[in-house]
C-alpha cells in the first residue's frame, strides 16, 4: 500500500493492520492552437489541417459513442450479477473486524446500507478460530437481514497472510524460491505461494469453493495480482520463473471462476491507471478495484483522468470496476490515527464530494465506489454519509468533457468536476 510506480512491488500490512497494494501514469493529450494566418500559403495549409482535424474529431467521437454503446451492452450482465442499481450511491464496503464479532447495531448497518461486501482477511478469527469461520458467521447474520446483500470471501492470490484453517493442508513445497532456492517474501516478511505449480492452484480454489459450500457467500475478493506482475518480482526470481508465476495465476483465477460458477463473483485487486489493464482480458474476472484512486502517488489529474477512462474500457470488456476513493489521509499515518474517530469522520465527510464527483462522472452500469480511510471497522466504512442515503437515479447520457472537467445529469442529480483544480460540486434535487 502506498507505493510508487510499477517498478516496485506494493505495500501490503499483514493481518490485524489493513492493506493491499498495486502502480504507473499517461501522458495527457494536449490540443493547441494553430496561431495567426500569415499568407495565404499559411492560410491553405490550416485550412486543410481544420479540415482534416474536423474529420479526424467527427471519426473519434463515433468510435468513443461506439465505446460507450458497446460499454452499455456488456456491462448489463456484471450490473445483474452484483445487483447494481442507480437508485442510490452504488456502495461496496470492504472491512474486517479481527478481534471481536461484528455487534448487532453493525450488522444491521451493513444490512441497510451495503449492497455490496467484502470481508476481509483475519475477519472474526479471534472469535471463532478462523477467517472461514468469521466470515461465514457475518455471512449467514447479514443474509438473514437483508437476503439480497452481496457478500464476497477475501482470499489472497500471492501472499500467504495466516489466519484460515485451510492452512493447515498447505505444503511447503507449494512456495515461492527465488534462483538460489531462497524464499520469496512479501515486505511485511510474509511468504509468496508459486501459482506456477497445479497442485498449488488447485489447492487454492478449493479453499475458496468449500467456504461457498459451507457459508452464504456470493463470490471473492482476490488480493494482490499486481505485485505478481510487477517487473520486481522478475528481478527476484527471473523473467522466465515471473513468466511462469503470472501464467499460473492466470489460470488460478479462471479454475477459481469455474468452480465458482457463473452466478457468483470474482473481484479481483487491481489496476492503477495504465498499469495492469492487461487483468481486464483475463478469465473468469468479473471486475477490477481501482484501490489507490486520488492517492497513493496516483493522485494527479491525469491518474484521476486515467483511471476515470478505466471504467469504461473494463465495461466494454464486460467487466466492473469498483472505485475506492480516499478522504486525502488514511491508516498509514500515525499521527492523523491517534485522533479522535469523530474528527477523522467529520474531515472524511467534508471531503467526500470530489471523489464520489470523479466516480460519477465516469460510472457505468455495474461501477461501484467504496469510501474510507482503512480496511477495518474503525476506518469509516460503518459510519453514514448524508450523501449516501439520497436517491440518485440512472443518468440522462454520459459526461461532457472540457479538457479535464466534466459535467454530468442524473435523474436527482447534477455533478460537476475539475479534475486539475481538484474541485467538485453535487447539486440533489
Amino acid at each position: 500500500m502506498g507505493s510508487s510506480r510499477r517498478g516496485s512491488v506494493g505495500q501490503e500490512l499483514p493481518p490485524g493492520g489493513p492493506r493491499l497494494g498495486l502502480q504507473g501514469a499517461d501522458p495527457a493529450t494536449r490540443h493547441r492552437p494553430a496561431g495567426r494566418d500569415v499568407g495565404l500559403v499559411r492560410d491553405c495549409w490550416f485550412g486543410a489541417r481544420a479540415r482534416a482535424s474536423s474529420m479526424i474529431a467527427r471519426s473519434a467521437g463515433r468510435l468513443l459513442l461506439h465505446i460507450l454503446f458497446t460499454s452499455v451492452l456488456a456491462a448489463a450482465p456484471t450490473a445483474e450479477l452484483t445487483g447494481f442499481t442507480w437508485e442510490r450511491v452504488p456502495l461496496y464496503t470492504h472491512l474486517g473486524k479481527r478481534n471481536a464479532d461484528m455487534t448487532p447495531a453493525e450488522l444491521d448497518f451493513l444490512a441497510r446500507h451495503a449492497p455490496f461486501v467484502a470481508l476481509e482477511k483475519s475477519h472474526g478469527a479471534a472469535v471463532h478460530g478462523s477467517t472461514e469461520a468469521g466470515i461465514a458467521a457475518t455471512a449467514r447474520e447479514l443474509k438473514r437481514r437483508n437476503p439480497r446483500i452481496k457478500v464476497l470471501f477475501y482470499f489472497n492470490a500471492f501472499i500467504n497472510w495466516p489466519g484460515y484453517a485451510a492452512h493447515r493442508t498447505y505444503r511447503e513445497e507449494w512456495t515461492l524460491r527465488d534462483a538460489q532456492g531462497e524464499i520469496v517474501k512479501h515486505p511485511s516478511g510474509t511468504p509468496r505461494p508459486d501459482p506456477s505449480q497445479p497442485a498449488f492452484r488447485e489447492w487454492w480454489s478449493e479453499v475458496i469453493a468449500a467456504a461457498h459450500r459451507d457459508a452464504p457467500l456470493d463470490g471473492l475478493f482476490a488480493d494482490a495480482l499486481p505485485q505478481a506482475l510487477s517487473p520486481a518480482l522478475a528481478r527476484q526470481v527471473g523473467p522466465g520463473k515471473a513468466r511462469a508465476v503470472v501464467a499460473g495465476l492466470r489460470e488460478m483465477l479462471a479454475l477459481t471462476k469455474r468452480k465458482l460458477g457463473p452466478a457468483r463473483i470474482l473481484l479481483a485487486n487491481g489496476t492503477r491507471t495504465t498499469d495492469f489493464r492487461e487483468i481486464l482480458d483475463w478469465e473468469g474476472l468479473d471486475g477490477v478495484m481501482i484501490e489507490h484512486f486520488g492517492g497513493f502517488k496516483t493522485d494527479t489529474p491525469v491518474d484521476i483522468k486515467t483511471d476515470l477512462d478505466t471504467i469504461a474500457l473494463a465495461a466494454a470488456k464486460g467487466k466492473f470496476v469498483v472505485i475506492k476513493g480516499w478522504p486525502g489521509f488514511n491508516w498509514l499515518d500515525k499521527e492523523m490515527m491517534t485522533r479522535p474517530h469523530a474528527e477523522l469522520l467529520a474531515l472524511a465527510r467534508e471531503r467526500l464530494t470530489f471523489p464520489l464527483a470523479c466516480y460519477l462522472v465516469a460510472a457505468q452500469p455495474g461501477t461501484w465506489f467504496c469510501y474510507s480511510w482503512g480496511y477495518t471497522s474503525d476506518h469509516g466504512m460503518l459510519d453514514a454519509y448524508p450523501e449516501f442515503s439520497r436517491p440518485l437515479g440512472p443518468p440522462r447520457g454520459e459526461a461532457g468533457w472540457n479538457g479535464l472537467a466534466a459535467t454530468r445529469e442524473f435523474a436527482r442529480a447534477s455533478v460537476q468536476v475539475d479534475l486539475a483544480a481538484k474541485t467538485a460540486r453535487i447539486d440533489w434535487r
